[in-house]
């Protein structure tokens, strides 16, 4: 069954794309020594980490890109993987080594171009871990994983960005929600979206439903264990 995209239809995913990685790019460019060791909202990930793993993810996209998802499963499997966490952690200590100056180079050229070829690629579908997949919904994917990791490691918005980045990262929710778990109920409601699953329903504001499909609600959101389980995207 194809994913209703409905909260999709207006959005460009590669101008986004674009944007996103910008503002981490500006950011990453301005830490210093001392910045790039702070803690993140990633479990016991430096900033400089969340770039390692950006860095990383980088040959999945271009995996993506080549029809060789695939080999490369097969290729991280041999390595000692068994789920996405085993393979972020093998990414990011791969590049331990390598300076945050030099990396930050790397990762701007490899993500330059896999975002030069989602866009290119446009309306035709690319290679991923779940098969051809389209290249748009793709590329929202990547925008929401580069927009997470922008505010796990702090990076300012614009006061004039806010407003339109929350529309659409609520609206990519319902979407990846939808997606990912279609026999949950999601519906909206003026400014709120209420998902339920039969045994509970959830009223919910646009930063509560994007922080919980991404699995970054911390002890202080007043959405029980049971709750974020169902609103989590994250395998």
């Amino acid at each position: 069954v194809m994913t209703d995209d409905h909260e999709l239809v207006g959005l460009d995913p590669f101008n986004i794309l674009d944007q996103e990685a910008g503002r981490l790019d500006a950011f990453f460019s301005t830490r210093s020594a001392e910045e790039w060791l702070r803690p993140t909202r990633c479990d016991e990930w430096t900033v400089a980490d969340v770039l390692r793993h950006l860095a990383a993810t980088e040959v999945y996209h271009q995996a993506c890109l080549d029809g060789t998802v695939a080999a490369l499963v097969t290729q991280v499997g041999e390595r000692g993987a068994t789920d996405l966490d085993s393979a972020n952690a093998l990414g990011v200590a791969d590049l331990a080594d390598r300076p945050t100056g030099e990396l930050l180079l790397q990762w701007r050229s490899t993500n330059a171009e896999s975002r030069r070829r989602f866009r290119e690629r446009g309306d035709g579908t690319v290679d991923t871990s779940v098969g051809e997949y389209p290249c748009r919904w793709q590329a929202f994917h990547v925008a929401s994983e580069l927009a997470t990791h922008a505010d796990d490691v702090g990076v300012p918005l614009a006061v004039d960005e806010i407003t339109d980045r929350r529309t659409w990262r609520a609206r990519f929710s319902r979407f990846a929600l939808g997606e990912a778990k279609p026999d949950l109920s999601i519906r909206t409601v003026d400014a709120l979206t209420i998902v339920g699953d039969g045994s509970i329903e959830l009223q919910l504001n646009a930063d509560e439903l994007i922080e919980g499909v991404a699995d970054r609600l911390s002890e202080s959101w007043a959405i029980d264990a049971s709750g974020r389980r169902m609103l989590s995207t994250m395998p």
